[in-house]
């Protein structure tokens, strides 16, 4: 398929600079498989849109402040760390990073610094703290910023609020440099009501990196590279989703990141097995989706791999309209935006 196959126009107004307040008063669209209307709804609607014995697998990551300005020598150099490569070595985006050469080293904070172990193409490099992994996410978290994607707007050094609201509720594994969006839009209060429904919930973890951002370039998607980004799926998760479908329950994947993970650990016939590792998979339009039947998500970037994930669960042009929709209705897209409730498209 060609890049702009996947491309559309969105005003720059609808692009959400703050996110909901209560998390679960943003708005839902939800999107039938077989065509139909587009409903209306908000997040709050999610425990009547669901049924009994649906299962939810969420994301657990936790975002570290991985957005780091430091100086080499006179020049001022910001880092955005992407994936950890243990014993305190982290690839990197660093900007500028034309100047840069290996053996160099960055000063971060007194007590922080870092040598360029790799220079890499198109601004990547590898990062070498001299610290063990501990230290270093103590370090990060007294230096480092949270690591907002570029089309939030925010002031030299951030805010102090986007440390609580680029995060998760239910976050407890650290190791994310972008936060599994989706699950934004949880509060205490809606997994009461959910509970409440019979709809469990399981927990799985895929550290999402910055190549989440990273523009597509070829035209021809199929040349496109992912990232690497580490996940686990637990025994206990596995047989929670084993138990769900067993039961017919819907498996209603909350984000891409949850979707890809659970499609990485999936064998041949579909079933989610125990797994960890690193994955690249690259869901387009084309790919069968086997794992979940429902996907929780919010609006994504024209021409993005998350666009193309979404195209590729409910089919191109179903979504080509539900955005189109979500447009005029006005919907907020992005990280700190609206949501979606996707059925799965049939094969």
């Amino acid at each position: 398929m060609r890049l702009s196959d996947f491309d559309f126009e969105l005003p720059r107004e609808l692009i959400a600079e703050d996110p909901a307040r209560p998390r679960d008063a943003a708005r839902l669209l939800m999107v039938l498989a077989g065509g139909g209307e587009f409903q209306d709804r908000a997040i709050r609607d999610l425990p009547g849109l669901l049924r009994p014995g649906d299962l939810l697998v969420l994301n657990d990551t936790r975002v570290i402040p991985a957005r780091l300005r430091g100086r080499r020598g006179e020049a001022a150099i910001e880092v955005t760390l992407h994936k950890a490569e243990g014993a305190g070595r982290w690839r990197a985006f660093a900007r500028p990073a034309k100047r840069l050469k290996t053996g160099q080293r960055i000063a971060f904070a007194p007590e922080l610094s870092a040598r360029v172990a790799e220079k890499n193409d198109a601004g990547e490099i590898l990062l070498d703290f001299g610290l063990g992994d501990a230290a270093l996410i103590a370090a990060l978290g007294r230096h480092g910023e949270m690591p907002l994607p570029p089309y939030i707007k925010r002031p030299l050094g951030g805010e102090a609020g986007d440390r609580a609201d680029y995060q998760t509720v239910y976050a407890s594994r650290e190791g994310a440099v972008a936060a599994p969006t989706a699950g934004l839009h949880f509060t205490p209060e809606l997994f009461a009501a959910l509970e409440a429904r019979g709809i469990a919930r399981t927990f799985v973890t895929l550290h999402v990196g910055a190549g989440t951002f990273l523009p597509v370039k070829t035209e021809d998607v199929s040349k496109h590279v992912m990232h690497a980004e580490w996940g686990e799926v637990s025994a206990a998760s596995a047989e929670a989703i084993a138990a769900a479908r067993a039961s017919g329950g819907r498996i209603v994947a909350v984000g891409t990141t949850s979707l890809r993970l659970l499609e990485s650990a999936a064998g041949e016939s579909g079933a989610v097995r125990a797994w960890s590792g690193e994955t690249r998979l690259f869901i387009t339009p084309g790919y069968i989706v086997r794992t979940a039947d429902m996907l929780l998500t919010n609006f994504h970037l024209p021409r993005s791999t998350l666009f193309m994930l979404v195209s590729a669960f409910a089919g191109l042009e179903r979504m080509k309209a539900a955005y189109a929709h979500a447009i005029a209705k006005r919907y907020r897209f992005f990280s700190y935006g609206d949501a979606c409730l996707l059925e799965r498209a049939a094969p």
